[in-house]
């Protein structure tokens, strides 16, 4: 089968999507299929190039605002709805984190020319990108998620307000952004401000939410399949981009819990899923507190695929090793196609 993998792109999450899209071109091509991997900003990837990039690996801090600019001003997006590497695919491999990627955008051109691709469509997409309304969807749906509140334009909270709504800590964060870009845990009003001015570098939204003590899990899906639940320990007190993508710098490990809470998880995740409209597959992250209640954090559309991210640890759990992971994502896009079709 002829597949375009989809990777790098001018987020902030970038050289994940590197990391993800490298590794899975890898794998597709040990399972006999036919890969590009196309970035977006800088054009169709030689093998050397691919080399080099997977020797590279993620950094332990995403690519300066100034780096991915310079990109953005080169993008091929615009373009891509008319490049044989798209046209000609059986399959695109959504490998792009964050940004246009993730958001629907790039879902919605492929739509437009009538390639299938894996992950979400792009209403979808854009819904779980966006933490607010997707927020506002899981509790509507039942799904718990902490309390919150959005940022004004200007920035300029009143912390006096968000400690009597809130309470302290709580967690800053952009609204549209992953791989904890931008985050920030405050501790007392006085941190709030610069937080929130740090957030607002890497969107023009920002959400302010009740800070969950407990254990971080995440629950994937894969098709109609709740794959096992992961718990992660980082070393520091923060899952945050370096703990995400530094080997040794977190314990990632099937989740070691109750029956009666790990049916929990997972009819949260899979109400999570349904609610927002995904398809394909997704990891959906909580924190579960002292009193056992899971908090839905948020649902990743694209999630990581890099060689310590947690989706692939999931399907190893139960069993699916990673070459066979990608391919059954691949053909979970085809049959989704194909019933959109019938």
């Amino acid at each position: 089968m002829r597949i375009t993998v989809l990777l790098g792109g001018v987020s902030a999450e970038r050289e994940v999507s590197l990391s993800s899209g490298l590794r899975i071109a890898v794998a597709l091509r040990e399972k006999g299929h036919e890969v590009i991997c196309l970035d977006p900003a800088e054009g169709v990837l030689t093998r050397e190039t691919e080399r080099a990039l997977l020797a590279t690996g993620v950094g332990s801090a995403p690519p300066s605002l100034d780096a991915l600019a310079g990109l953005s001003s080169q993008s091929l997006s615009p373009a891509l709805g008319t490049m044989t590497e798209i046209t000609d695919a059986e399959c695109v491999f959504l490998a792009l984190h964050g940004g246009q990627g993730e958001d629907g955008t790039v879902q919605a051109l492929l739509d437009l020319v009538g390639v299938p691709y894996t992950g979400s469509g792009h209403l979808a997409s854009a819904l779980a990108m966006d933490k607010h309304l997707s927020k506002v969807v899981l509790r509507a749906a039942g799904v718990a998620t902490a309390d919150w509140m959005m940022a004004p334009a200007d920035g300029l909270m009143n912390a006096e307000d968000v400690g009597r709504q809130l309470d302290w800590p709580v967690v800053v964060k952009p609204s549209k952004q992953g791989s904890t870009v931008g985050l920030s845990i405050v501790r007392e009003p006085g941190e709030l401000a610069a937080a929130v001015a740090e957030a607002f570098r890497y969107d023009d939204e920002v959400m302010v939410e009740r800070f969950v003590p407990g254990q971080e899990l995440t629950v994937g899906i894969l098709g109609d399949v709740v794959l096992p639940t992961i718990e992660i320990v980082p070393v520091k007190e923060l899952y945050d981009y370096e703990c995400k993508y530094t080997p040794g710098m977190a314990k990632e490990f099937v989740a070691e819990l109750s029956p009666e809470i790990a049916k929990t998880l997972a009819d949260q995740a899979r109400k999570a899923f349904v609610a927002l409209k995904l398809g394909g597959y997704a990891r959906i992250d909580f924190r579960l507190d002292p009193h056992g209640q899971p908090w839905c954090l948020e649902a990743n559309t694209l999630p990581g695929m890099t060689p310590t991210s947690l989706i692939p640890q999931a399907a190893a759990a139960a069993g699916v090793l990673f070459p066979d992971l990608c391919e059954r994502i691949v053909h979970l896009a085809l049959t989704n196609r194909d019933r959109l079709r019938s």
